[in-house]
């Protein structure tokens, strides 16, 4: 090993001591309920496919057709020779959809937040950040080089104790939440923080990549769930989770998106989403703006599993939404129990340390319209044979 890199192996070494090592499984088959995980059949329970769509015929359909229509990448950035009449059409979807007055579309949700923080604050302003924000946003913030200042998470009491303490110690603020928290599954209460925004005359920008296709009448979000259209400066969401495809967006204050378009970094800097995913984007609105059939079947979904999960002496969380964390504590423990899983039929991974913080390890349920009853029960019967062996629950 060259000695100037026996670090990183020093340090992949203490993360494999500590059951920290992330091992990544390899995937051959489509998104679904089922997949094919290492060559085995295996049960869904990992992905982010909340609505079922990173496979639905209409959508892979409309992406085919696209391609053969305008090719596959835009091979540009948006500024100057890459944006197409698809990406104006779903902006203008977009923003129709979340009920603002403009979107603009990034590559990701995490160039999304990359793009639009550093936009609309700088080392002269402040942030007020929620303690347990993704770390897209804490990123952002950091290449901003604004002043971070974090309040305690969910909590609109302790927003204010540091906003009345540090608020009119510079000329701009903004403060900056996860709608849905992507680990705990809890929703902020935005209603709440709004009020204290709006006293103290900052930016309010919610991150709702796990809220967007599930929360809010027919998946439109969170700022549709807490009725607060035209009060919400920016959302920041995500077209890789509910959707099924990939890219992100910032969607609210025209002005806003306006400005995105003059300094939004990925935007400028990056080449923009590619054909087959803007189609793709534009048909699963079409789905959604079509019928809640999927978002009332995610929920119907989520209550039963969670409600089954109590019962046999999990602990869920704090969620409140189809993100399902079960409770393990320490990571060892929660990465025996995801290979105890998969040998059983379920792919479920754990998460550690650093995604969540020491003592607070967890095997993460991610539910989906796209589980059936019968997928729900076989489940449900395998995480009790797990959890029983390893004296989880009794």
């Amino acid at each position: 090993m060259d000695k100037k890199l026996q670090w990183i192996q020093d340090e992949i070494q203490k993360l494999k001591d500590d059951g920290l090592y992330n091992r990544i499984r390899t995937l051959s088959s489509p998104q679904g309920a089922w997949l094919v995980v290492d060559g085995k059949r295996v049960l869904n329970f990992c992905s982010n496919n909340y609505l079922g769509l990173a496979n639905h015929a209409m959508i892979v359909q409309a992406a085919q057709e696209a391609v053969k229509k305008y090719g596959v990448g835009p091979a540009a950035v948006r500024s100057i020779a890459g944006t197409m009449d698809l990406h104006l059409e779903l902006e203008r979807r977009m923003a129709a959809f979340k009920g603002v007055e403009a979107a603009i579309t990034f590559q990701s949700g995490f160039t999304a937040n990359m793009g639009t923080i550093p936009a609309l604050a700088g080392k002269e302003d402040a942030i007020f950040s929620d303690a347990l924000n993704h770390a897209s946003i804490i990123d952002g913030c950091r290449l901003s080089g604004a002043k971070i200042i974090r309040y305690a998470h969910c909590n609109p009491q302790d927003l204010e104790r540091v906003m009345s303490a540090e608020r009119s110690k510079y000329p701009r603020a903004m403060v900056i939440t996860d709608g849905v928290f992507s680990m705990d599954g809890d929703m902020a209460p935005l209603d709440k923080i709004y009020e204290v925004v709006k006293k103290y005359d900052a930016i309010l920008m919610v991150d709702d990549a796990h809220g967007e296709g599930v929360v809010g009448r027919g998946g439109r979000g969170i700022v549709d769930h807490y009725g607060l259209h035209g009060k919400v400066d920016v959302e920041v969401g995500t077209l890789s989770k509910a959707f099924g495809v990939v890219g992100g967006v910032s969607a609210g204050n025209p002005v806003v998106v306006e400005w995105l378009r003059q300094r939004g970094r990925p935007f400028l800097f990056s080449s923009a989403m590619t054909v087959p995913d803007v189609a793709a984007c534009l048909a699963a609105l079409d789905i959604l703006e079509g019928s809640t059939e999927l978002v009332d079947k995610l929920w119907e979904n989520t209550r039963y599993f969670k409600a089954e999960m109590r019962r046999l002496g999990f602990d869920t969380g704090l969620s409140t939404t189809p993100i399902t964390p079960i409770m393990l504590g320490e990571a060892p423990l929660a990465q025996q129990f995801s290979r105890e899983l998969f040998d059983n039929g379920v792919f479920a991974m754990s998460i550690g340390f650093p995604t969540v913080p020491r003592g607070k390890a967890r095997i993460r349920v991610m539910i989906s319209a796209s589980h059936s009853q019968d997928d729900l029960d076989k489940g449900l019967e395998i995480f009790t044979i797990v959890g029983r062996k390893l004296g989880v629950i009794q």
